[in-house]
């Protein structure tokens, strides 16, 4: 329950530590795992003392055991091992001091690791961190890598070196960190998230040589590999060898199987690519010499046809064409005027052979009454009327006898109209 105070009624701090280790005593015993960063075996001690530390949160307990429990496992755990601890919560009042009174001691082995690493893997890979579409591409000449390994490490070396060795001008900003132990893990975390917020780095590599399963096990924690797949920078793997596959590998961009093989990875050959440039060169070179040499091919071709060597020859056919058109329109034509000719002389002759002037040339006349109106018999006259003759030659009048039926002249022949 809580306690009421006030400033004017405090309570001393004997009590506060009193009342805090009746909470802690409550408590039950519990398991816990761990990493043992410090052991401290006195002789002729009746009690070990232990600290066993977390990597991933970096926080530390004291743990004390009776000598018979520690002798139980002092032939397989040392100095940096993980262990999982049955133990009691336990407070020191005088110094105001929490501890585990530990009951029991297990060594973690290996194939225990394993297991649990590998259902740490499932349960990253169901979240979709190993996933193939969240891996970004690495840059194809990176201006500065940033390089996270252990100090004056053989891999630091290596990556160093055979980065400069294929391309001098590479830059690097390297981050040395310890890469075992307890310290491991918030080290190369706080590493790959420092160069990860430079904008200037263009790809990172993080970096250890090999090592047992439990020297590579910082490089599979949660916390690290979680920190690895938030980078927006892309993150290179080159952790081990190649049979060693920690978590890293799987959420990082890219896996090198060694330190040297993502110096080789990350930065191009400069021999390599001024050989391919070269080789685009002639390409290029030969496609164009090709390309030319066909179009001459096609240009001389074009110039031995007739129409380019003698184009005025084109225009000569095209001439005599148009004079045989010419001369055959002509002969048509003239066929037409002939044909035209002869059908208006045959009905010219029809037409006079039909005329009425053609019947008076051979001797006939036509008799006019004065309104025109030519007399076709003799009832159609009267005695003394006075009618117009039209002959070959003129017209004259005449006047009808009534007492013979004859006509005589009475005036002088007018020449025809």
């Amino acid at each position: 329950m809580a306690v009421s105070t006030s400033p004017e009624t405090p309570i001393p701090v004997g009590e506060v530590s009193r009342l805090i280790g009746g909470w802690i005593d409550r408590l039950g015993a519990v398991w816990v795992e761990g990493q043992i960063t410090q052991l401290s075996r006195r002789p002729g001690a009746g009690v070990v003392f232990l600290t066993l530390r977390d990597p991933s949160y970096d926080i530390s307990l004291s743990v004390t055991c009776f000598r018979q429990v520690f002798d139980k496992v002092a032939d397989v755990i040392s100095e940096g091992a993980r262990v999982v601890v049955h133990a009691k919560p336990e407070w020191y009042a005088p110094r105001g001091q929490l501890s585990l009174r530990a009951a029991e001691i297990r060594p973690v082995g290996v194939g225990e690791l394993l297991a649990r690493l590998e259902q740490l893997k499932k349960s990253l890979a169901a979240e979709g961190l190993f996933a193939a579409e969240r891996k970004k591409p690495l840059p194809f000449l990176p201006q500065l890598i940033g390089l996270v390994c252990g100090r004056a490490s053989a891999a630091e070396r290596d990556v160093l070196e055979n980065a400069r060795h294929r391309w001098p001008a590479v830059r690097f900003e390297v981050r040395t960190v310890p890469v075992q132990g307890t310290q491991a893990v918030p080290k190369v975390i706080a590493a790959v998230q420092e160069l990860d917020a430079l904008p200037e780095v263009d790809v990172i590599i993080v970096a250890r040589g090999g090592g047992s399963v439990e020297d590579l096990l910082p490089f599979s924690d949660e916390q690290l590999v979680r920190a690895v797949g938030a980078a927006t920078t892309p993150v290179v793997s080159a952790i081990g060898h190649e049979p060693d596959t920690p978590l890293l590998d799987l959420v990082s961009d890219l896996r090198a199987s060694t330190p040297t093989d993502a110096a080789k990875k990350v930065v191009p050959d400069v021999g390599e690519e001024q050989a391919r440039i070269r080789q685009l060169r002639e390409r290029a070179l030969r496609a164009v010499d090709g390309f030319l040499q066909r179009e001459e091919r096609g240009l001389a071709g074009a110039l031995q046809r007739p129409c380019i060597q003698r184009p005025q020859r084109m225009v000569e056919e095209r001439e005599e064409q148009v004079t045989a058109l010419l001369e055959r329109g002509r002969r048509t034509l003239g066929h037409l005027l002939d044909r035209a000719d002869s059908e208006l002389a045959h009905t010219l002759a029809r037409v006079v052979a039909l005329s009425p002037k053609a019947t008076l040339e051979r001797g006939y006349a036509v008799l006019q009454k004065p309104d025109g109106m030519a007399v076709r018999a003799p009832q159609e006259v009267r005695t003394d009327e006075v009618l117009r003759a039209r002959v070959a030659e003129g017209e004259f009048t005449v006047r009808v006898d009534g007492a013979t039926g004859a006509t005589g002249t009475t005036g002088a022949v007018t020449p025809p109209a």
